[in-house]
């Protein structure tokens, strides 16, 4: 197989970390990761969310920019764990929603956005990872990480709206949906098989049925 650059993208909790991993390590991929631990605004953003978020995008925006092109010249095909798109059309979006990123700072950050995207090679593939919002509040909650203690259902439900949205027109590249709530591919070998005949059909570019 020619290199190829996937990116996965859904909800959190949905799922996007685990398959990353998984798929990197049977396809033999090099996989890329979200950086949060060494994010120099996220405490600063917590703390106070109307007078961060737009630091914070920027922030995210030219990390994920800079992490892409690294990705898009290593020799091997790579998958990252979410997509550079998602920050614009889900996350700015919805802290704009939130009146926490007034609309001058949104329309700039879309402005720097769309300049941004438009000089990055298309992905290969989009696997976009649904699952019901009570189920991604479950996962949540059981691995307790701290910064997302004040996640709530509301919250989740609008992102999943804002998900719905991008994806009707999103076409720079095939998009192969994968409902997680229901198929295992951690802990089922069998699932995870699936998925990667799935997955490779899909670069393949034959006709696959979204599960």
């Amino acid at each position: 197989m020619t290199k190829k650059l996937i990116v996965v993208a859904g909800n959190i909790g949905a799922g996007k970390t685990s398959l990353t991993e998984r798929l990197g390590a049977r396809m033999g991929w090099t996989t890329g990761y979200e950086s949060v631990s060494d994010n120099p605004y996220l405490p600063d953003f917590y703390a106070d969310m109307k007078t961060w978020s737009f630091h914070l995008q920027v922030y995210f925006l030219g990390h994920r920019a800079k992490q892409y092109l690294e990705m898009a010249n290593d020799p091997k095909s790579v998958i990252l764990d979410r997509s550079i798109y998602e920050d614009a059309f889900i996350f700015a979006r919805a802290l704009h929603h939130m009146d926490n990123l007034s609309e001058r700072d949104y329309l700039a950050y879309r402005r720097l956005f769309e300049l941004v995207v438009n000089s990055l090679p298309a992905p290969n593939l989009l696997i976009y990872l649904k699952a019901p919002v009570e189920v991604l509040m479950q996962r949540i909650q059981k691995r307790a990480r701290g910064m997302e203690t004040g996640i709530s259902l509301d919250y989740l439900a609008l992102l999943d709206s804002f998900y719905d949205d991008w994806l009707k027109s999103f076409d720079l590249c095939p998009v192969l949906t994968i409902r997680t709530d229901n198929l295992d591919y951690v802990n089922q070998t069998k699932a995870l098989e699936t998925v990667t005949q799935r997955i490779t059909d899909k670069l393949a570019g034959k006709e696959v049925m979204e599960f």
